[in-house]
């Protein structure tokens, strides 16, 4: 999720938005220093499926983000300022370039999507009420998964992971407001009912998915433009941290991320509608950009869902022009952590 600036939302403490790119990474090591080098002019150029949304006259814009795909391979996609009445949540064919409302209400700002290991349900993150909300597949059964303070404080969540067995890994992105490094990486258990901390003191913590492996969470951080990874122990307790990329994205900052079969991340990128692809050892691999004329009026590409089993990308590119979704072809089959988030 990104700043908000709209109307209505003004007391929202939504306050760093898009993700951008056109970065470089700062990696130590030949190895990846030559192969940033020798990907820097490797663009990847997206191609236009559909306008999904248009400006919202109430609250002054469209932001898409959470893509994630059902299991008839319908894309699920949610709309983050959208105001009460109109669709929160989307369901796309991509074939057909087609939509219908999923789940609208008077309350929510939802900023990403996912499907539960568990039970199947979607799970929404609310980042005005700090609410996980949970849907049947279908949008029905609207429950309130997990509302109230952790660790004395009420989460701003932006972005969400499952491991295997359905437990929640959430982005809280407390403190972006006041521009205070405040945020933390909650884990919340598959009820519902233990919250834990596994890092905290964090600038607007926004992306965050486990690699290929489980083995430990990628996560960014919107206002200092670096990606992170939680190295995490059997137990689902952090066993190390470090920063793992550094992105130069000039105006841009770093907004959600995905993981393919291989291991590479794609960083969403808000202020510039692109996307930036980084090996799992931090190279940087190539970019996902709008082309030319399509790019104005768009200011971000915020995630991306890669098709499972197949490497069909569909990122959420949003901006004053509207609300997109645009295609290009991922370096790698997707996977459970390219599915939402």
């Amino acid at each position: 999720m990104r700043r908000l600036t709209m109307r209505p939302f003004a007391g929202l403490t939504a306050a760093g938005v898009l993700a951008l790119t056109g970065c470089g990474t700062q990696t130590g090591g030949s190895t990846a220093d030559t192969a940033a080098g020798a990907a820097a002019d490797r663009t990847i150029r997206a191609q236009k499926v559909m306008r999904l949304t248009e400006v919202h006259e109430q609250t002054g814009m469209t932001l898409l983000e959470g893509p994630a795909f059902d299991e008839d391979g319908k894309l699920l996609v949610v709309d983050v300022t959208a105001p009460p009445g109109e669709p929160k949540v989307l369901r796309v064919d991509v074939r057909k370039k087609t939509s219908r409302e999923v789940h609208t209400d008077d309350r929510g700002t939802y900023t990403s999507a996912q499907f539960s290991p568990y039970d199947g349900r979607i799970y929404l993150t609310d980042f005005s009420h700090g609410d996980i909300v949970s849907l049947a597949p279908d949008g029905g059964d609207p429950r309130t998964f997990f509302s109230g303070e952790v660790d004395g404080a009420r989460m701003n969540p932006d972005d969400l992971a499952f491991d295997q067995e359905g437990n929640l890994y959430i982005s809280d992105s407390r403190g972006m407001s006041e521009g205070e490094a405040k945020g933390r990486v909650v884990r919340i258990d598959r009820a519902g009912k233990d919250a834990t901390v596994l890092a905290d003191g964090l600038a607007a913590p926004n992306g965050i998915s486990f690699d290929a492996d489980y083995r430990g969470l990628w996560f960014s951080e919107l206002t200092q433009n670096g990606i992170s990874y939680l190295l995490l122990d059997g137990e689902g307790r952090v066993a190390s941290r470090h920063t793992a990329i550094r992105v130069d994205g000039g105006i841009a900052q770093t907004d959600s991320i995905a993981v393919d079969a291989d291991g590479n991340l794609y960083q969403g990128l808000h202020g510039r509608p692109a996307m930036a692809v980084y090996g799992k050892n931090g190279e940087r691999l190539a970019t996902v950009e709008v082309p030319g004329r399509a790019a104005e009026g768009l200011t971000s590409a915020t995630n991306v869902a890669i098709t499972p089993g197949g490497t069909k990308a569909y990122m959420t590119v949003s901006g004053p022009d509207g609300g997109y979704l645009y295609s290009f072809d991922a370096l790698a089959e997707g996977i459970r952590q390219s599915n939402g988030g």
